[in-house]
């Protein structure tokens, strides 16, 4: 009586299949989500201190930014030196 119009094997596979993807959904989901409040804590309002007293990511953007401005050609090297030595003692 118990397999009397029963799905058989195949609805045991697919509930298996079904079972294992909502839970990998599940888990990603909330990884996903630690990674963004994580990753949102990590960024900092312009012009905040360093939490380790070093120029942070913020001075390495803005060396960055210099370098592809003179990459380009927009400033000549004496004014790439003496704004990058600026942004260096600035730190």
């Amino acid at each position: 009586m118990w397999y009397d119009g029963g799905w058989g094997w195949g609805g045991w596979m697919m509930m298996t299949v079904a079972t294992v993807l909502f839970w990998a959904v599940l888990i990603v989901g909330v990884v996903a989500l630690v990674r963004y409040v994580a990753g949102s804590r990590r960024r900092q309002e312009p012009g905040s201190p360093s939490p380790r007293g070093e120029g942070g990511w913020q001075d390495r953007e803005a060396e960055s930014l210099l370098a592809e401005r003179f990459a380009r050609g927009e400033i000549d090297e004496d004014e790439y030196r003496r704004r990058l030595a600026v942004l260096r003692e600035h730190r």
